[in-house]
């Protein structure tokens, strides 16, 4: 019989709590923001002692991630694909998928925590030990400042740009733009016809057209950009506007001497044949992805060969090992993946973790270089997060930090509901969530 002194596997192995007895007793809430935008950072704690952090999209509902809490009290948080497979039923396109996400955020980082390791180990491995990060640009008034904001970014270290184009520079402009009266901002229309449009205001529906003197305004705009910055750098561009096919078409074929790096939701994501009919007749290539929920969801365009660049959200698409799922699924169609990415450095750091652990990563998205606390929100990393254009992967448990108390509460939203505090009122609400009978 062996001796307690016989050398065990288990004897060589760091664990930094009990895993197998691990419960979750609770999941609070803190939500901050600045200007116009707004992030709600989600805590899930356990009885041993040990959160694990996760984060609700922008402009998204807490109450996505709270009406959870009673479905994952008492589970081991270790068992996160389990769990997931539990609520995913309840997020879904769009902001809808925040909660879900947050969630398996957060239960990656406990469980990453409770075993000691980093949580691109628990996707598998990485295959980069720093994460390329793109800079997003909102839009300037001319080219010329948008290639002076670009040559910024440049000089700060980052290797990939986008920047906003499209039609919403041209309101107003005579002559660069035709449409039916109401559907453009500032139309002088009755308030009833302005809350329909409202609500149905969307890219093929519209019929805004770009005259030619539209498209050429555009490309003069990007050739001044190319001016400053040269032909090397990779540039994206973004938000077009709410334009229909044969115009994103005739845009996207005079855009093409200026070797962007893709053209981004030029229509909605849902309409496959439509990117079919785009990726097929563009000699840029094409992407989206960011509002679309599961792997599920991205496999019609992936199937159709439809674009050539996807875009998940990983605080949308549904968490970190999902949006790898997304990532492998695009590489068997010899896809390649980005990741959109506009929130705090909680929701970045899961996807640093995740795009370490996907082979057919380009970039990771950032908005805010210009918002000086952005860095303050988590301590326990390098400072600043990003250096010379890049993140380094963290080797330390779970998602890497800790949460800086201090600079939370300082950018709480007012009426939020304060500093992670107690939700007993999500506990036990209950329903039959059964997909079946």
């Amino acid at each position: 019989m062996p001796t307690h002194e016989t050398p065990r596997p288990e004897d060589h192995v760091r664990t930094a709590s009990r895993p197998s007895e691990l419960k979750i007793t609770d999941l609070r809430t803190a939500t901050v923001g600045w200007d116009n935008w707004d992030f709600t950072l989600i805590r899930i704690d356990t009885n041993q002692g040990i959160s694990g952090y996760g984060e609700v999209r922008d402009f998204a509902s807490k109450n996505y991630a709270l009406m959870l809490k009673s479905r994952l009290l008492g589970e081991n948080p270790c068992n996160v694909d389990r769990i997931f497979r539990k609520i995913k039923q309840f997020g879904h396109h769009g902001r809808q998928g925040g909660g879900v996400s947050a969630v398996e955020m957060a239960l990656m980082d406990l469980a990453g925590k409770a075993y000691g390791v980093p949580a691109y180990v628990l996707a598998g491995g990485k295959y980069r030990d720093r994460i390329r990060m793109y800079c997003d640009t909102p839009n300037e008034q001319t080219g010329a400042a948008m290639g002076k904001k670009l040559l910024g970014r440049l000089e700060q270290g980052f290797t990939m740009l986008k920047m906003d184009l499209g039609v919403q520079p041209l309101y107003g402009v005579p002559g660069a733009l035709s449409w039916p009266q109401g559907m453009l901002p500032g139309d002088q229309v009755d308030a009833m016809e302005k809350m329909f449009n409202s609500t149905v205001l969307m890219h093929p529906f519209t019929h805004v057209r770009l005259t030619p003197k539209g498209i050429r305004l555009i490309c003069e705009y990007v050739e001044e950009v190319r001016a400053v910055v040269g032909d090397e750098v990779p540039i994206a561009a973004d938000h077009f506007g709410h334009i229909g096919i044969d115009d994103c078409i005739r845009l996207g074929v005079a855009l093409e001497p200026y070797n962007l790096a893709w053209l981004e939701d030029l229509v909605p994501w849902q309409f496959t044949d439509t990117w079919v009919q785009l990726e097929r007749t563009l000699h840029t290539p094409v992407c989206t992805g960011e509002d679309i929920y599961l792997a599920a969801g991205f496999k019609p365009l992936l199937e159709a060969r439809a674009v050539n660049v996807i875009h998940p959200d990983l605080a949308t698409a549904g968490g970190i090992l999902e949006t790898k799922r997304i990532g492998d699924l695009a590489q068997e169609h010899g896809v390649s993946m980005a990741l959109h990415m506009a929130g705090t450095p909680v929701s970045t750091m899961a996807s640093v973790h995740c795009a370490a652990a996907t082979e057919n990563f380009i970039a990771l998205e950032h908005h805010f270089t210009e918002v000086p606390f952005w860095n303050d929100f988590i301590d326990g990393l390098p400072k600043p997060i990003i250096q010379r254009g890049y993140i380094q992967v963290p080797e330390t448990p779970g998602l890497g930090f800790t949460i800086n108390e201090e600079a939370v509460r300082e950018h709480l939203l007012p009426d939020s509901g304060g500093y992670f505090e107690p939700t007993p009122q999500w506990d036990t609400e209950r329903s039959w969530d059964r997909l079946w009978s």
